[in-house]
């Protein structure tokens, strides 16, 4: 059930947003050199890689690791690069992830594939054998905010208490996030 309502999702999302996403890439592409789509080898379910993509917000050259280990995020970013990671609109190429089947609209974030000590974490407490998602639950209690074993123990909670329900909660909270800007950082 959990893959048809992803799919079904996915498509409305997509339907809806179809401008939105054109006008986006149009935007990053006349701000900034380089490729529409920035492509980030993240880990998924059973530690399997993927490769997911991201609408770019980082200058060409910009080290592939979490954001926080940059030395100054704020010089990597493109132009249009802060706004689209507050706006969120950066993950919206993920749809096509999720019409893959590599994620799904709510679960652990796919980790990227040099984080090492998250997917560690992770695998030792069984929660690779997730599917990643667009938003989940360490996302809604703290999203970049929160210190890897916090996160952990939040994707814990959330491998067990996974429901529709749960998943309807989680997507709730994650859009009263969004529209916030709540728990973002660059």
């Amino acid at each position: 059930m959990k893959r048809i309502f992803d799919l079904v999702l996915a498509g409305t999302v997509f339907i809806v947003l179809v401008f939105p996403l054109l006008l986006t890439a149009l935007i990053v592409k006349l701000t900034s050199p380089g490729p529409i789509l920035y492509w980030s080898d993240r880990v998924g379910k059973n530690n399997h890689l993927f490769c997911m993509p991201k609408f770019r917000s980082m200058k060409i050259g910009t080290a592939a690791v979490a954001t926080h280990l940059l030395t100054d995020p704020h010089k990597a970013l493109t132009p249009v690069g802060d706004f689209l990671r507050k706006s969120s609109l950066d993950e919206l190429p993920q749809l096509w992830s999720i019409f893959k089947g590599d994620m799904s609209f709510v679960g652990p974030r796919p980790a990227l594939f040099n984080q090492d000590d998250l997917i560690a974490l992770r695998t030792e407490k069984g929660v690779e054998k997730l599917v990643p998602g667009l938003t989940g639950w360490a996302q809604v209690n703290g999203r970049d905010e929160l210190p890897i074993p916090e996160k952990v123990a939040l994707d814990v909670a959330y491998l067990l208490r996974q429901s529709f329900i749960f998943d309807l909660k989680v997507l709730w909270l994650t859009f009263v996030k969004v529209i916030k800007r709540d728990g973002v950082s660059h």
